[in-house]
């Protein structure tokens, strides 16, 4: 090639190369070079994926409320299946002795109480709990007589009901407290509602004449205003402090008798220094302040009986009085124990509302 060509092709490829590096600006009010695209970063590994979603945590008291309603389920089924084993027993042979018992004339309501504590119509079990918790002893205290009418506060699996029905049929009349049998499915006072119910029913010939006053627990309306000779409460009143319905309670049994009657209280016996809102909750509660308590509505103390204490209950037990015979909530762990301890101390107490 000719050494001029040569020299201007030189000169061209420089500048071509200086275009290259350096590009001319840009104009004003152009739109700027788009910029290089840039490499995507590379996708994330499964390891790096996010954790799932921890289910939410359950909540105690939602817990807490499935395990009482299992447990409600349970306990009616277990009534219900009882209850029909005990109906099944009254054949025509028990019908015939019973009809004889409400029919047969006694002498006096002590002599009422004994023929029906050895009558085959009793709950299988119960005779066992007599000489713990002295019946005849304890309502002839309380002044009950073959022609009382009696109010039973809390009435309930029937264990005084089946004494009292037959000692009041011929001259008596007999009243218990019952839950509404008809409640909710929920609530355990439903349960005692229907127990109550179908231990009434089982015989017509023992417990036709009863009467059955249903009552909310939280709000006790009796009706019963100057009707009654003798209202008993037996192992009732720690339940009734620890609603918060004391005083409630004791308001309706004032009302309900009639001038010069007996309200008798049977009940488990705290230490004297306890607290009743704390011993209550153990099924216990101070002698002196139940007499306080119940003299504060009105009633006056007649009298106090020891036939129901026992001085080997030392009031401290893990499941409280419910430690205890017949309960017995331990199962075997100490039950030789507690066994032999017996069933709880118990103060017995006549108060009397005053004459007008």
């Amino acid at each position: 090639m000719h050494s001029t060509s040569r020299s201007i092709l030189l000169v061209l490829a420089g500048a071509l190369a200086a275009c290259a590096s350096n590009p001319p600006p840009v104009e004003s009010g152009a739109a700027p070079a788009p910029a290089a695209p840039t490499q995507a970063p590379p996708a994330a590994s499964a390891s790096a994926q996010p954790e799932a979603e921890a289910p939410p945590k359950a909540d105690p008291e939602e817990e807490k409320k499935k395990a009482e309603l299992a447990k409600l389920a349970e306990d009616t089924k277990a009534m219900e299946a009882k209850a029909a084993a005990e109906a099944a027993r009254f054949d025509d042979a028990l019908k015939a002795k019973v009809k004889a018992l409400v029919e047969a004339n006694h002498p006096s309501a002590g002599a009422a109480l004994r023929a029906a504590l050895k009558s085959p119509h009793r709950v299988p079990g119960h005779a066992e709990r007599d000489a713990a918790r002295h019946p005849v002893e304890t309502l002839e205290f309380f002044g009950l007589k073959p022609t009382s009418a009696v109010l039973e506060l809390g009435a309930g699996g029937g264990w005084y009901t089946e004494l009292l029905a037959p000692a009041l049929a011929k001259k008596g009349k007999l009243m218990v407290t019952s839950f509404d049998p008809n409640g909710p499915e929920d609530s355990r006072s439903t349960l005692y509602g229907k127990r109550l119910k179908r231990a009434l029913e089982k015989s017509p010939e023992l417990f036709g004449k009863v009467d059955v006053v249903v009552i909310d627990r939280d709000d006790p309306k009796l009706g019963l205003e100057g009707k009654v000779d003798l209202v008993i409460a037996m192992r009732e009143a720690h339940g009734w402090h620890q609603r918060g319905k004391f005083d409630a309670y004791v308001a309706e049994a004032f009302k309900a008798l009639k001038p010069g009657g007996v309200f008798g209280i049977v009940q488990h016996r705290a230490k004297p220094d306890a607290n009743p809102d704390e011993s209550a909750k153990q099924g216990y509660l101070p002698e002196a302040w139940v007499i306080q308590k119940v003299e504060a509505a009105g009633f006056k103390l007649a009298g106090k009986s020891e036939v129901n204490a026992n001085p080997k209950d030392t009031k401290d037990h893990p499941e409280g009085v419910w430690t205890l015979p017949p309960n017995l909530r331990l199962g075997d762990k100490d039950r030789a124990k507690y066994v032999a301890i017996g069933e709880s101390d118990r103060m017995t107490l006549k108060f009397t509302k005053p004459p007008r």
